[in-house]
């Protein structure tokens, strides 16, 4: 993994710890923790959006976008964008109907990111919580690109190996 992601990651995890904020890991890097060869894009975390304005005044330098809401064709959600030392990263509030496009973009479908799911893991010497790997698997059916298939069979591995 490249420098400047496990960088921002333990610059973010150390804010999120010290404010106390419940979190997951979520998106490509939780499945590249299940074992997903594909490159990397972003970091995405869930939490509540209600910690948006505790963490803001510690991350503000760094906000591309948000908080806000945040909609496009595959996501409507709560959202703060951030551009750390090159690593992007987008933080998901999930407690404000968070809603997800199904794969043919035909509906909105709610995006169920059950934190009280997630897995304590090691990652680059960090203690990480990161998205169950069936939740995983089961949002990212919805998205579309071949990396996708990569991410699904990685955490569905991961689960069936640890009897998750």
């Amino acid at each position: 993994m490249e420098d400047k992601t496990i960088n921002a990651l333990r610059w973010i995890l150390e804010i999120l710890h010290r404010n106390e904020v419940e979190y997951q890991i979520t998106g490509g890097l939780a499945a590249k923790i299940y074992g997903s060869p594909r490159p990397l894009n972003d970091i995405d975390i869930d939490l509540s959006g209600k910690s948006f304005p505790t963490i803001v005044p510690e991350i503000s330098e760094y906000i591309t976008f948000g908080p806000a809401r945040f909609k496009d064709g595959k996501w409507d959600m709560d959202m703060i964008s951030l551009n750390y030392q090159g690593q992007e990263m987008d933080l998901s509030g999930i407690d404000n109907d968070p809603r997800i496009s199904n794969k043919p973009r035909t509906e909105w479908i709610p995006y169920l990111s059950d934190i009280s799911k997630k897995l304590k893991l090691d990652h680059e010497g960090m203690d990480v919580w990161v998205m169950h790997p069936r939740a995983l698997a089961a949002y990212k059916k919805e998205l579309d690109g071949d990396h996708q298939s990569m991410d699904i069979a990685a955490a569905e591995k991961y689960a069936s190996e640890h009897g998750s």
